[in-house]
């Protein structure tokens, strides 16, 4: 199975998920401005555990493939992590939350799944594995923050959001090359499906936990 293949296959076979993330009331409730400050609180807490820990799972991942394309894509997607630390403080700061209250947050468990789930990717998946996933699940997350960007510029820093929502013009090649290189390998293409059905799926677990506190 070439790796375009695949990615069109993922694609279709998770459209349900991915409309069931774009229909999200938690989405909705902020683009009609019934998001209150504490449930925006929450999300800017909520993904400064997560970037954080994706930051160091990228970071493994390089060092588990340090060969090109995949060394490099994994690399990069680190890089973008600490980036996104960067303007994760502007937002928190906008919304006057301090560095402690931020590290000392106890994330919500259903927001907290994905980020376990990429953990154990960086642990136990294939390079294929996770390429795929992120092919996937970041079209999704892209489409979410270009919303959130829009909604939430009258009431605070924004630029977090701004990062995702335009992706680099390069990644979904880049990935698939990794894709590639992971199948030529002997990467099961059955692996990296189960990877972007279940990053996906607490893609869309993330929004669930952030609408309780609406």
């Amino acid at each position: 199975m070439r790796a375009r293949e695949l990615l069109d296959r993922l694609r279709r076979d998770l459209a349900p998920t991915e409309e069931a993330i774009r229909r999200h009331p938690y989405l909705e409730a902020v683009e009609r401005g019934r998001a209150p400050v504490g449930s925006l609180r929450q999300l800017a807490c909520e993904q400064y555990w997560i970037v954080s820990s994706d930051r160091r799972s990228f970071a493994h991942l390089a060092s588990r493939f340090p060969e090109p394309p995949a060394g490099d894509l994994f690399l990069a997607m680190a890089q973008g992590e600490g980036e996104a630390l960067r303007r994760l403080s502007r937002l928190a700061s906008s919304l006057e939350l301090s560095a402690r209250e931020l590290a000392s947050f106890r994330p919500a468990p259903l927001c907290h799944a994905y980020t376990g789930y990429v953990a154990w990717l960086a642990l136990n998946g294939s390079r294929a594995d996770v390429a795929a996933a992120f092919l996937v699940n970041l079209a999704a997350w892209g489409a979410s923050c270009r919303r959130l960007a829009e909604a939430l510029r009258p009431r605070c820093d924004v630029s977090f959001f701004e990062l995702f929502a335009t992706p680099s013009p390069d990644f979904e090649e880049q990935a698939l090359a990794v894709v590639e290189q992971g199948l030529t390998s002997g990467d099961a293409p059955e692996g990296a499906e189960r990877a972007a059905a279940l990053l996906q799926a607490y893609e869309l677990a993330f929004w669930d936990g952030l609408a309780k506190a609406l």
